[in-house]
């Protein structure tokens, strides 16, 4: 029986990585915006946290950080040098902080949306409650995730990037966090209390066969 079910977390894994890497090499899974490439790759990743727990997750905001290396550095934006090692112009530092930035943030999150999902489904027992819940406070931790240490690490970077004085950053930060930060927390809560309604039925049969 356990082997059976340690198949299953495995195929369901490699599953949801194989979407994962298909949005990221496809293009589909980032969105260009004027300054910052907007994601939906962070819904897969909260999924397979929600069905296969904080570990998947983790592993899932692996692959998706991997993925945002190679979408900025395979088609660079204005901010591209935060998220892949190979564009900054700091070396070693720079190399550093843009791989905390693209693969770090989203290994966090991934593990951060598996243990909410453990948390939320014990205040609240309604998976079509607790779903959109996980999926709203998942997707804003991400977004303070990543854009908190971009202004942390590379304020000045930033600064020079958009052309502004590096006290003005912080509400540049703040705004990219409200235009691509609340849309995505929306996209997240629909398609997840919908998909992962669906997959939450359909795992809880398979474990009673």
């Amino acid at each position: 029986m356990q082997k059976k079910l340690d198949t299953r977390y495995m195929a369901s894994l490699a599953m949801l990585c194989g979407v994962l890497l298909v949005m990221g090499f496809t293009g589909l899974g980032f969105i260009p915006l004027p300054v910052i490439k907007a994601t939906t790759m962070h819904i897969p990743v909260i999924i397979g946290a929600i069905l296969l727990g904080p570990s998947a997750g983790a592993v899932l905001g692996g692959v998706f950080g991997l993925c945002s290396i190679w979408a900025n550095t395979t088609s660079p934006g204005l901010l591209s040098f935060a998220f892949s090692p190979f564009m900054t112009t700091e070396g070693l530092p720079g190399v550093l902080k843009s791989l905390w930035i693209a693969l770090g943030c989203r290994i966090l999150f991934g593990a951060i949306a598996g243990w909410l999902w453990i948390l939320v489904k014990k205040l609240i027992h309604k998976d079509y409650i607790a779903l959109p819940v996980t999926a709203t406070v998942a997707t804003l931790c991400h977004t303070i995730l990543v854009m908190g240490s971009i202004y942390v690490l590379l304020a000045q970077q930033y600064a020079e990037a958009k052309n502004v004085a590096v006290s003005a950053v912080f509400g540049l930060v703040m705004g990219t966090v409200t235009a691509s930060g609340i849309p995505e927390a929306i996209i997240a809560a629909v398609l997840v209390t919908v998909i992962g309604k669906a997959l939450l039925h359909m795992q809880s049969r398979m474990k009673n066969h």
